[in-house]
């Protein structure tokens, strides 16, 4: 089990994409934000948004990194770190 979760939160982040109606991701480390439309997960550095219609969570396992998520599948996309780039922006601009 121990092994299990250096792998999931450590790992790799892969994404699957089956027929675009179901992707699992690993490797993630919490969900930001769900709606329908967009899902936002964190993985390590990065962040992943997954837009489609009709999105659900289907299974949900943070322990192990993995996401699997239903729905019909548009894109997903690898966002960046936006918190650090807005802390800057906003430390810049209030300077």
């Amino acid at each position: 089990m121990e092994e299990g979760k250096k792998n999931g939160k450590n790992g790799p982040q892969n994404i699957y994409i089956e027929d675009r109606n179901r992707i699992t991701v690993t490797g993630v480390l919490d969900v930001g934000s769900f709606q329908e439309e967009a899902i936002q997960l964190s993985v390590p550095g990065n962040s992943i948004l997954v837009r489609g219609s009709n999105l659900h969570i289907q299974r949900l396992e943070l322990e192990e990194g993995e996401v699997v998520i239903t729905g019909l599948v548009q894109s997903a996309i690898y966002t960046g770190k936006k918190e650090k780039s807005e802390g800057s922006f906003l430390k810049r601009m209030l300077k």
